[in-house]
């Protein structure tokens, strides 16, 4: 199982950036991918989470109508769409995946449920 994020990097405040996570090595139908952020001395926060199978959805409050999850099953891949970021948006962001497909809620945001990580992009909201 393998995960791989890109897309990151530098953008002005107000601008936009979408984020890639390319899935590999599992039969997507059956997983949940999830998108995370972490700033350097705190802990891993949850934005977004996406079944494969379903498109069943949770975002985080802080980014709901800034930042768009989405999948893309054909090329197994899902998307973070970001816009009107703000320099509080720079950290890096992460993907990770998980065995589940159903109904899902913030517990979806939580670090702990998930087993595979990618290796993180940086994105940089500054002037």
């Amino acid at each position: 199982v393998q995960v791989v994020e890109s897309g990151g990097g530098l953008v002005q405040p107000g601008g936009s950036l979408r984020l890639s996570c390319a899935a590999s090595g599992f039969t997507l139908d059956y997983y949940m991918l999830g998108w995370f952020r972490q700033a350097p001395g705190k802990e891993r926060e949850g934005v977004s989470c996406i079944t494969l199978r379903d498109g069943n959805l949770y975002d985080t409050k802080s980014v709901k109508g800034r930042f768009t999850i989405c999948r893309d099953n054909a090329n197994h891949t899902v998307y973070l769409q970001m816009n009107s970021l703000k320099p509080e948006d720079t950290v890096v962001y992460y993907c990770a995946a998980v065995l589940f497909h159903g109904p899902v809620d913030s517990w979806c945001l939580y670090p702990s449920e998930y087993g595979y990580w990618g290796q993180g992009t940086q994105v940089t909201v500054s002037s």
